[in-house]
């Protein structure tokens, strides 16, 4: 889990599309590998669901931005 977090924190810092992308993938192998381990059910779906993000973000960097900075979706009223 803590490499899939740096692999992830790598691909956020990286200088050019074709290095992120690299990170990303990475990233997601990572997850992968800790939900193959992991015995807890809900943790092992997160892992899955983070895997699949990871991969995503490699193939649309757009989808590799945080969260917390996506204040479009809140209603403006």
């Amino acid at each position: 889990m803590a490499k899939a977090e740096a692999a992830e924190q790598k691909a956020l810092s990286a200088r050019d599309a074709t290095a992120s992308s690299q990170a990303w993938r990475e990233a997601g192998r990572l997850w992968e590998r800790a939900a193959d381990r992991e015995t807890d059910a809900r943790r092992r779906v997160t892992y899955t669901a983070n895997a699949e993000r990871a991969r995503a973000s490699a193939d649309d960097p757009q989808a590799a931005a945080p969260a917390d900075e996506d204040s479009s979706s809140a209603p403006t009223n």
